[in-house]
């Protein structure tokens, strides 16, 4: 027995002293220093953009504030990227809802929201611990879900933003569609009936058509900055309209005629979109009709007979 105590605890001090070289190894062969992280101090990265496409980064009025508090909403949107929405995507949305912001100033939003339902959850659980005496996991759970409910509530108001925006810009397409026809139809070039239009019209097309006239000055070709018009926005209707306008540019068709028919084209998919959008509601207003108003009809139908009846037995 004396043999097993002592060597006991020297097999255990063995035990871990094998492991903490282990993890001494291990740390250093992951913290191996490539080639190109010992340059990087010693070499500038030029950011080639133009400043007219640059994004200027949005700045908060607590500087200091936003440096500290920097790491924690960048280790947040991580999170959050792993459990929700990828940041390609949304960068993307920000971009089709006309936010001017960041990922990460998106994210921080997410997390303000997140907190906020988390504040609201946990009211809401020590009002009912107090009044009903509900269980820990069962209040616990509904703090945790209002936070969740936050953040995604966020994401989803920024999916409705991009649909309203997305919705303003087919109603207003047909119309600066149509001008853009007068404007090359009077003799000026796509780039010049651009500029007229940007410059009468109001509107979230015509600021989407602004950027593209900011990139072609820059020295972007049209076709180029149509395709990026149509990617930012993704509209299937501005696709179509950038595709034909670059085609019409590059092989010389009347560009007029190609304007004009998208415009109609515009026109009849608004138009189809209404009549779906009044058949769903036809078929909506039959449930109250059906379940409120009828059954109240047949009541007052029958009441007076079964009454009669009664009173003649």
């Amino acid at each position: 027995m004396n043999g097993i105590d002592v060597s006991f605890p020297g097999a255990a001090i063995g035990a871990l002293g094998g492991l903490g070289l282990l993890l001494v190894v291990s740390g250093a062969r992951r913290r191996a220093i490539r080639l190109d992280e010992r340059l990087a101090p010693y070499l500038r990265t030029q950011d080639r953009t133009s400043v007219l496409l640059r994004d200027q980064p949005v700045r908060t009025p607590f500087p200091t504030v936003e440096r500290l508090l920097a790491p924690l909403v960048a280790d947040a949107g991580r999170a959050l990227e792993r459990f929700g929405s990828t940041a390609s995507d949304v960068r993307r949305r920000l971009d089709r809802a006309g936010w001017d912001r960041s990922v990460d100033q998106f994210r921080a939003r997410q997390l303000v929201w997140g907190v906020a339902g988390l504040a609201v959850g946990t009211f809401a659980a020590v009002a009912l611990a107090a009044t009903r005496g509900s269980s820990v996991v069962s209040l616990v759970l509904l703090a945790l879900l209002c936070g969740v409910g936050g953040v995604l509530a966020c994401d989803q108001a920024l999916t409705r933003a991009v649909r309203r925006r997305e919705e303003r810009m087919l109603a207003e397409f047909p119309t600066v569609a149509e001008l853009l026809a007068l404007a090359v139809t009077a003799g000026e070039g796509p780039v010049a009936a651009l500029e007229r239009v940007t410059a009468t019209a109001r509107g979230e097309l015509s600021t989407e058509l602004r950027a593209t006239l900011a990139a072609v000055r820059a020295g972007a070709p049209l076709s180029r900055a149509l395709e990026q018009l149509a990617d930012r926005t993704g509209l299937p209707s501005l696709t179509r309209f950038a595709e034909g306008v670059a085609v019409a540019v590059e092989r010389g068709t009347p560009l007029a005629d190609v304007l004009r028919a998208q415009a109609q084209d515009v026109r009849e998919s608004g138009r189809r979109a209404l009549m779906e959008a009044g058949g769903k509601k036809e078929v909506a207003m039959m449930v109250p009709v059906v379940f409120l108003i009828l059954p109240v009809t047949v009541v007052f139908a029958v009441y007076p007979s079964l009454a009669t009846l009664r009173l003649g037995f």
